[in-house]
């Protein structure tokens, strides 16, 4: 759940906040066809958004860690990264603070699981084709990861 944004104070700057995440594109292939899991969060206006798994580090856990951890939770799929498929970044007032956030994304082949929205921070998840994803994924920085995928993907065929 997205926290609520507190109003903003004219004339006072917020408080600035640093936050790192991870998370990454689960990929798995049958017959032929690559998907990726991916999952859909309700936005304040209840609108659902899809997005790729990603969540905060914890305390002693490596960029690499969070997002195995973080793309399992969220998905229930247990993934291997194959790549770094680089860094998303965005600011967001909420709190009366200033986020600046900054998610290290990684490629990962599936290794086990069953797709499941039991994290109670996902709505739906879903399996969709490669191909697909940029026609779903809310955000263009994750569009952009993507397409790095897809490059990496098709240079390891």
């Amino acid at each position: 759940m997205m926290p609520t944004p507190l109003p903003l104070v004219p004339g006072l700057r917020p408080q600035r906040m640093d936050e790192t995440s991870a998370g990454g594109l689960v990929v798995r292939t049958e017959d032929g066809v690559a998907s990726a899991a991916i999952i859909g969060r309700l936005d304040r206006r209840g609108r659902l958004r899809w997005s790729l798994p990603k969540g905060h580090l914890e305390a002693g856990e490596t960029e690499e860690e969070a997002a195995i951890r973080e793309v399992e939770e969220e998905t229930g799929i247990s993934g291997r990264i194959t790549a770094r498929l680089g860094s998303v970044e965005y600011s967001f007032a909420a709190s009366g603070r200033r986020i600046h956030k900054c998610v290290h994304h990684f490629l990962m082949e599936m290794v086990s699981g069953e797709l499941s929205d039991a994290d109670i921070e996902v709505s739906e998840v879903a399996w969709v084709r490669l191909t697909e994803l940029p026609g779903r994924l809310a955000y263009a920085g994750e569009r952009r990861l993507v397409a790095r995928a897809a490059e990496i993907l098709a240079e390891n065929v």
